[in-house]
């Protein structure tokens, strides 16, 4: 089902259709809006958060078809046709194989206590799946290198990086 989720043909704009979180959704937006902007502003799908703005905290990582991005620097048009999944979307992933519950990297911070003040938490989750999707990242170390885009100022990286560690070597990936 497509869900229309914008003004129809307002000057200046392109009509652009994404799959977000499951949902395919028909957009009019100003060619300069970035995805972070449309994800937060149009469609309040605030979990993903803005940091510096400038794609050096990774606060703002989401998945475009499975593939970590900053959304911070990625314009919404250039991902026209493409499947974005956000923190809020990523316990769709687990229901999509048969589980009613978070996505087990979800779990897995919260068993490891792996958030702090939970400002980078949604760029971290959505980070790690994507880690894990690259397949490149087998011990502690090649995890910390993946990994070392995301910014956590609470200083939560082991814990993370257990997180992590604990559902790679379960094959919950997606």
């Amino acid at each position: 089902m497509l869900i229309d989720s914008g003004s129809p043909g307002a000057v200046g704009t392109i009509g652009i259709t994404l799959t977000i979180n499951g949902e395919r959704r028909a957009l009019q937006v100003a060619p300069w809006t970035t995805l972070l902007d449309l994800l937060r502003e149009r469609l309040d799908l605030t979990g993903t958060k803005k940091g510096c703005d400038h794609g050096q905290c990774g606060a703002c990582t989401v998945l475009v078809n499975g593939t970590r991005i900053n959304s911070c620097l990625t314009l919404a048009v250039m991902k026209d046709g493409a499947e974005i999944t956000t923190v809020e979307g990523l316990a769709t992933l687990a229901r999509r194989e048969g589980k009613n519950s978070l996505h087990p990297i979800q779990e897995a911070f919260v068993e490891h206590d792996a958030f702090q003040c939970g400002y980078c938490t949604p760029g971290q989750l959505c980070s790690s799946v994507g880690l894990m999707n690259e397949g490149h990242a087998k011990t502690r170390d090649e995890i910390r290198e993946a990994m070392s885009g995301n910014i956590c100022r609470c200083g939560a990286y082991t814990n993370i990086v257990d997180a992590i560690e604990e559902v790679m070597h379960q094959g919950d990936a997606r």
